[in-house]
């Protein structure tokens, strides 16, 4: 990372600056540098979708990501260096405090600074909980607090010809890559907006249409994403540009606040979109998205520390709140990871247990490198983003009793009691969803063939990606709200291209058919596809439902083909919007 000025030579340099208005400004630039390369990481996306830079946009994802703990870390070498053996005087703490404070009331987006300063402080000092001495108290870090104005917008006006407005709209969002077929698109989009008002009965007309100036992009898709207003009614807007060999074009066009809602998944890559303040965007995108917790969306926006914050002020606000308590979670319990939940709150809270049967080949640090690979893949819909929180207080009262004996009994060197106060030192937080065993047990004929259906595509999608699950049992995915199967346990997980699959050998006699044993050699990475079957629990039908859409994915054969495609370096995409709603454009 290149040098700055203001940051290891010294700083600001003014005679009457005292050490805490130099320190706080240290923090100040060095979170401004961050966003500078932050925003400036982000604007590298359009020239990836325009040359089809797949390969770059994933190391922007990586870069990205890591810059803000790469910031921190600088900040804080720095402040020590200055700070000597005063680097954790708490009252020349409090002073650096509120002269960062004054420094950054004009700032755009001022609670990012403040979570960024905690980031600095809660290091230096190791805190637990919370320590309102050296950091700005979370629950009062409302990101959204104050906004008055409103996101950069487009605002597009019908003069009569939904095409004519749909025209001018695409007519803006221009690719150095040329069109594939403008007017095929223009005819796309009026088509789908027109169909969608028949169907849902609504026959008042377009009156405008109001988009997000920057566009949005998401590993090999551009998105233009706004709302359709008319008399009486408001649609969200999702339209997604595809760019082939021959150009670009609409591929789809998404109008269901389901729809867009899964496309700001917390199951897919960050948005790469430069926004100059992302609170009006995320009030925005809120306005028809009223059930997406806001956490999620400055998370998917990329701000991934904001949204942990805000996935905290939430939490913690549901307990001010209410008198939920902390129990169990539902299903069957891990091996590797103890699970509870708040009883009317969407997440699921996981420690990593102390031990693991010996079953569980694995130790704790590699289960920990493998949610930090899914933080930084491509999660293609079909993994969750597991926050990872550290050093957390939580009050003991509020915990059932059966889950702080199996808290303080198996999780013992994560987990610990300080006076009235339960501390875990590492939990991930997940959002909720119903283990996909539990769900099959309840769910209608339909729902359950439609869930099983999804199970395999959450398997392919995740091949697509160059992830092998490893534990395919039902009981390791979940379903959420919108029917989507999404896999959530990941101490298995591996890449594809490290499998080797293999077709079950045939036996040469009855004694080694019968054996309890495998009567040949197995490697740790070797997997045989057509056993998969043998173990998930399907009844007879569900079964046959399951071959019938997704059989190939028994055999071995079709393993190998995409591990020679994924070594060729293809892209196999995974699409946020369903097969029946993409362009069909032959010869693209």
């Amino acid at each position: 990372m290149p040098r700055r000025p203001g940051l290891g030579d010294g700083g600001p340099q003014d005679a009457d600056l005292t050490l805490a208005q130099r320190c706080a400004r240290v923090i100040v630039d060095e979170f401004a540098y961050y966003n500078r390369e932050f925003r400036g990481i982000s604007r590298r996306a359009p020239e990836r979708f325009e040359n089809r830079d797949w390969a770059g946009t994933q190391r922007d994802v990586v870069e990205r990501l890591d810059l803000y703990t790469e910031c921190v870390n600088r900040a804080l070498d720095e402040l020590k260096r200055r700070l000597g053996e005063r680097a954790r005087d708490v009252p020349l703490w409090r002073a650096i405090k509120q002269s960062f404070a004054n420094q950054i009331e004009e700032l755009t987006d001022p609670e990012f600074l403040k979570t960024y300063f905690s980031s600095i402080t809660r290091r230096m000092f190791g805190t637990v909980g919370v320590n309102s001495d050296v950091e700005f108290f979370v629950l009062d870090l409302d990101p959204l607090r104050g906004i008055t104005s409103q996101v950069v917008s487009n605002t597009y006006t019908n003069r009569g010809a939904l095409e004519l407005l749909i025209e001018e709209l695409l007519s803006d969002f221009k690719f150095r890559t040329p069109w594939r077929d403008f007017e095929g698109s223009v005819e796309h989009v009026a088509t789908d907006i027109r169909m969608h008002l028949q169907r849902s009965g609504e026959h008042r007309p377009v009156r405008e249409i109001e988009v997000i100036r920057p566009v949005f992009y998401q590993m090999t898709r551009a998105y233009v994403v706004g709302k359709i207003k008319g008399e009486g009614y408001t649609l969200p807007l999702a339209i997604a540009f595809r760019n082939g060999e021959r150009g670009v074009l609409v591929d789809a066009v998404m109008l269901k606040e389901s729809d867009v809602s899964v496309l700001f998944s917390f199951t897919r890559s960050y948005f790469h979109v430069d926004l100059e303040r992302v609170g009006e965007a995320v009030l925005f995108l809120k306005s028809f998205m009223p059930r997406k917790p806001v956490s999620e969306l400055f998370t998917v926006l990329g701000r991934a520390k904001q949204g942990k914050t805000e996935r905290f002020r939430e939490i913690f606000r549901h307990l001010d709140e209410t008198e939920d308590r902390f129990v169990l979670a539902p299903g069957e319990k891990g091996m590797v990871m103890a699970c509870f939940t708040l009883q009317s709150f969407d997440v699921v809270f996981k420690v990593i247990r102390d031990r693991f049967p010996a079953v569980k080949n694995v130790l704790r640090e590699e289960v920990m490198a493998k949610y930090d690979l899914v933080f930084k893949h491509d999660r293609a819909g079909r993994l969750v983003d597991a926050q990872e929180f550290k050093r957390v207080r939580f009050p003991r009262s509020r915990f059932d009793q059966e889950v702080l004996d199996e808290l303080l009994g198996e999780c013992a060197s994560t987990v610990h009691v300080e006076d009235d106060n339960i501390i875990v030192d590492h939990v991930y937080i997940e959002r909720k969803m119903t283990p996909l065993n539990l769900y099959l047990r309840s769910a209608a004929p339909e729902q359950a063939e439609l869930a099983v259906i999804e199970y395999g595509q959450a398997i392919r999608d995740l091949a697509y990606t160059n992830i092998f699950a490893g534990d395919l049992l039902l009981k390791n995915f979940g379903v959420t709200r919108h029917g989507r199967a999404i896999f959530y346990d990941y101490d298995e997980l591996c890449a594809v291209t490290d499998c080797r699959f293999r077709d079950m050998p045939q036996a040469s006699s009855y004694e080694d058919e019968m054996r309890a044993e495998s009567w040949f050699y197995v490697a740790d990475n070797d997997v045989f596809p057509e056993t998969f079957i043998n173990f998930l629990g399907f009844d007879e039908h569900l079964k046959q439902v399951f071959l019938d859409k997704h059989g190939e994915i028994l055999e071995a054969d079709w393993w190998r083909q995409l591990q020679e495609r994924l070594a060729e370096g293809d892209v196999v995409e995974v699409l946020p919007y369903h097969p029946h709603r993409v362009r069909v454009a032959s010869s693209f």
